[in-house]
């Protein structure tokens, strides 16, 4: 390893990502870590979903067994530490399959799997204590819900993984970590970082933030997409990190895919709310850092500020919220309106009533053109959506029914989405625990270590104070229409029940006249899906950057939420897609 820097490379930004994309990373150049993230809210109730149905050692992410598999050999040879999420619900069990893996290929290293995290069995007693588990977006205590407690683990940090790694771990299985730890463990390792080395702590924070998503910090999902080479073998991120904090990102030669300060700086936006962002061992505050192109496929970010963690741990909550079901037909031509109330007025008369239901939705999406070149075109979408405690109510009748309409109702019936036997669904429920609750459980060679939380140990307090920034004037000249993404770039996303946009500029003049422009105000009147929702704003001027949060607008979380995008991903897309009226100066900066 390298005495400068430690190089931090991710292989994985979801659960599905490219299975080739670990061997790829330990081949394709020098590093010294590999790590996965595997782990979001969804993927949690996909591993509750597979234990109950397999048992066993079910519950954790089964393909990176075959990325251990694949670079388990050359990792040990080359002293590539591996340090991955994927354990999930079950660390224990995926760390024996890791170890058999290591027996049957004869090859020597040591495992070490990280617990502490699931909060289930000790729920009822942590409420007896106070613990409200407020959920974090609605303002509604967990024993209000009227829903059944499925999963419940709170983020840990990265110190477990850093006494792992200090004790000899050569790969270890981690838990709900939280997407950033394990970045922040193998740097805190390498520079020996204390608790209190917040500056750095929060470099690392920000690293492992802008790599956790795979290739989106490397051309992937990016608005200015035309900029990206060839989008053929994308590479996946490098984390170069410095004693320091500091550190540059890339990847290696020879791959697709771009790395930019455009590339980098939508990552910093992804899933954010506040510039503050929290985790359990810093706060990293993104108002601080310096964004820089220093080469080809090089960006490096420093001057990143840190402070005290906050004295509570988020706890990522699943709970059954009852059954659903519904349905989706194609509405063709003349009065789009008319035939939609038509045939939802008799879907409810066959039904025996919407009050019958817990929960009913019904959207019309009006993708019709009435120019229309195809059939196709002339198309809008109507989607029901009913949820239910009792299974009955939106089971196989509630399909049978829907589907005697066929012939039976407004002209051109087509079916998109007919109705099945329904299904469950799981409400995401975020909260926060009290971190004096919180141990993390490291196990080794037959032993374990207690870690607790920085919070509950005597770290003095560090405050980050922000620096003023010096206003640019804004454009002048005659006002010219434009689409709004000729200018800006976006990333949005999910965050539980809410969504954040993110928005920046590339040049100071075009962030001049953002700041200006895109009130929370305007904003809504750009979206107007958004505009019953409450919305903060946040700035980031040293980013170029606007972020809005965006709360309730998924309702209980992407599993249980009926959008046709339950992530809000493509929400920064329309923004850019919308017309706007610029100063003739600001308009020449349009990016084509």
């Amino acid at each position: 390893m390298a005495n400068d820097v430690i190089r931090i490379a991710n292989c994985s930004g979801f659960y599905g990502d490219k299975l080739s994309a670990a061997i790829e990373m330990v081949e394709g150049g020098p590093i010294d870590v590999l790590t996965g993230d595997y782990l979001a809210e969804l993927t949690m109730a996909i591993l509750y979903n597979q234990k109950m149905q397999r048992g066993g050692n079910a519950g954790y992410v089964g393909t990176f067994l075959k990325q251990v598999r694949e670079v388990v050999r050359p990792c040990m040879e080359r002293g590539i530490k591996i340090v991955s999420n994927a354990g999930g619900l079950n660390p224990s069990g995926m760390a024996d399959d890791v170890r058999a893996i290591l027996d049957e290929l004869g090859v020597s290293a040591t495992v070490a799997y990280i617990d502490g995290d699931d909060l289930l069995a000790r729920m009822a007693d942590l409420q007896t204590q106070g613990e409200t588990f407020t959920n974090m977006d609605r303002g509604v205590p967990l024993a209000e819900s009227g829903n059944e407690l499925l999963t419940a683990n709170a983020y840990l940090g990265a110190w477990g993984i850093k006494e792992a790694l200090d004790r000899g771990a050569d790969i270890v299985i981690c838990p709900r970590v939280t997407d950033a730890a394990v970045v922040i463990g193998p740097a805190a390792w390498k520079f020996n970082w204390k608790r209190d080395d917040f500056d750095a702590l929060a470099g690392a924070l920000t690293a492992g933030h802008i790599i956790e998503c795979g290739a989106q910090a490397t051309g992937g999902n990016y608005s200015f997409f035309q900029e990206v080479p060839s989008y053929r073998n994308v590479g996946y991120p490098i984390a170069e990190i410095e004693a320091d904090g500091s550190f540059t990102i890339t990847k290696h030669p020879g791959t697709g895919g771009l790395v930019s300060v455009g590339t980098v700086t939508a990552q910093l936006l992804y899933e954010i709310s506040t510039p503050a962002y929290i985790n359990p061992d810093v706060i990293a505050h993104f108002d601080s850092l310096k964004v820089e192109q220093v080469g080809d496929d090089r960006v490096r970010v420093s001057n990143v500020r840190g402070s005290n963690p906050p004295p509570t741990h988020k706890v990522c909550i699943n709970t059954a919220a009852g059954y659903k079901n519904g349905t989706e037909i194609l509405l063709t031509g003349l009065d789009i309106e008319e035939k939609a109330a038509i045939y939802t007025d008799a879907a409810f008369a066959s039904l025996g009533g919407k009050e019958q239901f817990d929960d009913v939705e019904v959207q019309l999406i009006r993708t019709d053109n009435p120019n229309a070149v195809q059939n196709e075109e002339a198309q809008a979408s109507l989607r029901i959506s009913v949820r239910s405690k009792d299974p009955d109510k939106v089971g196989r009748l509630f399909s049978a029914k829907l589907t005697e309409l066929a012939l039976a109702s407004y002209p051109g019936f087509t079916g998109r989405g007919m109705a099945g036997a329904g299904g469950a669904v799981i409400a995401y429920w975020p909260a926060l625990v009290d971190s004096r609750h919180i141990v993390e459980h490291v196990h080794m060679e037959g032993e374990t270590v207690d870690v607790p939380p920085t919070s509950q140990l005597d770290v003095e307090e560090i405050y980050y104070q922000k620096t003023p920034h010096t206003p640019v004037p804004i454009p002048s000249g005659a006002p010219t229409s434009i689409p709004f993404g000729r200018l800006y770039g976006t990333r949005s996303g999910d965050k539980g029940g809410c969504a954040n946009l993110g928005v920046w500029a590339k040049t100071q003049t075009g962030y001049a006249f953002l700041n200006e422009f895109l009130t929370v105000e305007k904003f809504k009147e750009l979206l107007p899906d958004c505009a019953d929702y409450a919305i903060d704003r946040y700035e980031m001027p040293n980013l170029k950057a606007l972020n809005f949060y965006i709360h309730g607008i998924l309702g209980d979380g992407v599993s249980s939420n009926n959008r046709l995008d339950g992530q809000a991903k493509s929400l920064g897309e329309w923004l850019r897609s919308r017309p706007i009226e610029v100063p003739a100066d600001l308009a020449a900066e349009v990016v084509r």
